[in-house]
């Protein structure tokens, strides 16, 4: 019989945010059944992720600007005037992508590729291509399971040295290993998940989890 675990309380950080939404949970019990199916597992995956950058978007800066309606009305309104730049960590970031420029069309799109060695957990970068990050350019890092922190703490201070507007980071099931490791360095950077799981495993995967992201939704999986 497999183990059943109790999700952790843990201790009020607010730069951690849960994101509590019915679908969000309801997708997330999808995400990590062993049983669901790539396109059911894309399907959800897209969904929950579509929330979760509702959510990575609260608290930018917006512009009023004048806007004329059908009825030949004009009326000052708010539009978005920060840049936002999605970083996808390859490959499960990818994952991500999709539900970012569907809900965030205009946003520009960076590409890390970093590779974890089995052995030690230690991310090696193999690839880097990012748009010129600008004064009011609010960079989000997406990487669906935040583990051990490694990967994202290697592109924070990367990316933190181009001096952007801010940081956030996305992701969908984050360990409190990972967390602690990125508040040491960033403890201002926001992180936005749907859930906070017990811990890693001796091979640093995330418990209890729901397996390799990518493998699941790009159908990679033995």
């Amino acid at each position: 019989m497999a183990k059943k675990y109790q999700l952790p309380k843990l201790k009020k950080d607010p730069q951690t945010i849960v994101v509590d939404h019915p679908f969000v949970t309801d997708s997330l019990t999808h995400l990590r059944d062993q049983f669901t199916d790539v396109a059911k597992f894309r399907r959800h995956s897209d969904q929950l992720c579509r929330l979760l950058f509702a959510e990575a978007i609260r608290g930018l800066d917006f512009i009023d600007v004048d806007v004329t309606t059908p009825l030949e009305v004009t009326i000052e309104a708010k539009k978005l005037k920060d840049e936002v730049i999605i970083v996808p960590v390859l490959r499960s970031g990818l994952a991500m992508l999709f539900a970012a420029i569907d809900f965030l069309p205009k946003s520009k799109v960076g590409f890390v590729g970093l590779e974890r060695d089995e052995k030690t957990a230690i991310a090696h970068e193999y690839y880097y291509k990012m748009p010129k990050i600008r004064a009011n350019s609010v960079v989000i890092v997406t990487d669906p399971m935040l583990a051990t922190g490694g990967t994202l703490l290697h592109l924070l201070r990367k990316i933190s040295s181009q001096k952007p507007k801010e940081l956030r980071v996305v992701s969908v099931i984050s360990a409190p290993e990972g967390i602690a490791l990125i508040r040491k360095e960033f403890p201002h950077v926001k992180i936005f998940t749907a859930a906070i799981d017990e811990c890693l495993n001796d091979v640093k995967y995330i418990v209890p989890g729901l397996g390799d992201y990518g493998d699941r939704y790009f159908g990679t999986s033995v």
